[in-house]
């Protein structure tokens, strides 16, 4: 049942005593220095972008901290991503002031995997990356996955109120969507229901009412196609022929990728597995032959090289070392810098020598992006389209 009237001061309700306590419960926050090309990859392919807090400890009242409790105890789904913010009290109650660069909220909510609503939301911030990277990521996303019952949905409007932050639903259930869209008029929290006008235009081009059920609600029918045994398959082979591995079934591959380590084969490989299309990869390495029936058995169309700025490619590879445990080491130059240029320099000669191979710059760029661009020359290049004779950066 959806609240008549917002009224902080409303007692007997848990999620409305919550929703008058002065201070919202933080998750907590981690920092780490990342360069302006590190931030934007990171945003543009939605993952978590950590920065130096500097947040006041308030005191937080026993309701906070019981309704707190009692959400995270809700078998909620909640993935967040949280940035600096900064809290200045007014001495009538610690309300926040927002002031630009302060951690602006939104919060996703799906009767399913959230698949949908994460997607677009990740696309409409491209938008505004300039904003987000120079001034500090001030977007704050969470997601509620799973959502199937009005109370749960109620508890996260509450809380999106109390955050003032945006509310982007992907609710099947029309019923569902109509709550979520009074209850958010209802407590003033501004809404976006992704779903519904494109179900709306499609049902009218079909001329068929939608089902109205979300992913993977009893009643609902998933054949096993052909794509889908597709899939699979493609993502077994991807699987086993990672990081060079299995080199006498380089032929069989749909797209082969190259590149030094670090330069993101792996998950653009998988990403591409998923989507139906069997991926081998290749590292290059510095004074290791790369394998010869990447040149006699393989058709060079299907190979695509992958090339990254020196100074965000020694940054992962520290990253990388250090969450392995590894320590500097005199006799590992892996992420030393002379050593990181030599390996781009020496893969720049191998793409200049096989001009067939489209160079993809990844610098900054999101997986997501990576294999667009891939798939296009590859589908371009299936169908015949002219290609340049000589390497192309893209």
């Amino acid at each position: 049942m959806i609240p008549s009237e917002p009224n902080p001061t409303t007692t007997g309700n848990p999620a409305t005593q919550w929703l008058a306590g002065p201070n919202p419960g933080k998750l907590g926050s981690s920092s780490a220095q990342l360069n302006r090309w590190s931030r934007a990859r990171v945003i543009r392919s939605g993952r978590k972008l950590d920065r130096p807090a500097q947040r006041k400890q308030e005191q937080h009242t026993e309701v906070d901290d019981q309704q707190l409790h009692r959400l995270e105890g809700t078998n909620l789904s909640i993935s967040s991503s949280y940035c600096s913010s900064s809290s200045s009290e007014d001495g009538t109650g610690g309300e926040t002031e927002e002031t630009p660069g302060t951690g602006k909220e939104i919060f996703l909510v799906s009767d399913g995997s959230g698949r949908t609503a994460e997607h677009s939301v990740n696309a409409a911030l491209g938008q505004f990356e300039h904003f987000l990277v120079d001034r500090g990521c001030p977007v704050n996303t969470r997601l509620f996955s799973g959502i199937n019952d009005v109370d749960r949905l109620m508890e996260i409007i509450i809380q999106a109120a109390k955050e003032h932050a945006i509310l982007i639903y992907t609710l099947a259930d029309e019923k569902m969507a109509n709550s979520a869209r009074q209850a958010c008029k209802t407590w003033g929290v501004q809404s976006t229901d992704v779903l519904r006008p494109i179900t709306k235009a499609i049902a009218s081009h079909l001329g068929v009412s939608p089902s109205g059920l979300p992913r993977g609600a009893p009643g609902r029918k998933f054949p096993l196609t052909e794509n889908y045994f597709k899939r699979i398959d493609a993502i077994e082979f991807t699987i086993k022929q990672d990081d060079g591995a299995l080199p006498e079934n380089l032929p069989k591959a749909d797209i082969v990728v190259a590149g030094v380590s670090r330069s993101g084969k792996t998950p653009l490989s998988i990403y591409l597995a998923q989507k139906g299309y069997k991926v081998a990869n290749v590292p290059i390495v510095k004074g290791v032959e790369l394998p010869k029936s990447l040149f006699l058995e393989v058709d060079q169309n299907k190979v695509f090289a992958l090339t990254i700025n020196p100074v965000m490619l020694q940054t992962i590879r520290r990253e990388r070392a250090k969450s392995l445990g590894y320590v500097r080491d005199e006799k590992s130059n892996y992420a030393e810098m002379m050593h990181v240029r030599e390996e781009v320099d020496y893969a720049s000669k191998i793409f200049a020598k096989n001009p067939t191979w489209p160079v993809i710059e990844v610098t900054g760029i999101a997986i997501e992006e990576i294999a667009a661009i891939i798939l296009r020359l590859y589908q371009d290049r299936k169908h015949g389209c002219s290609m340049p004779t000589i390497s192309k950066l893209y």
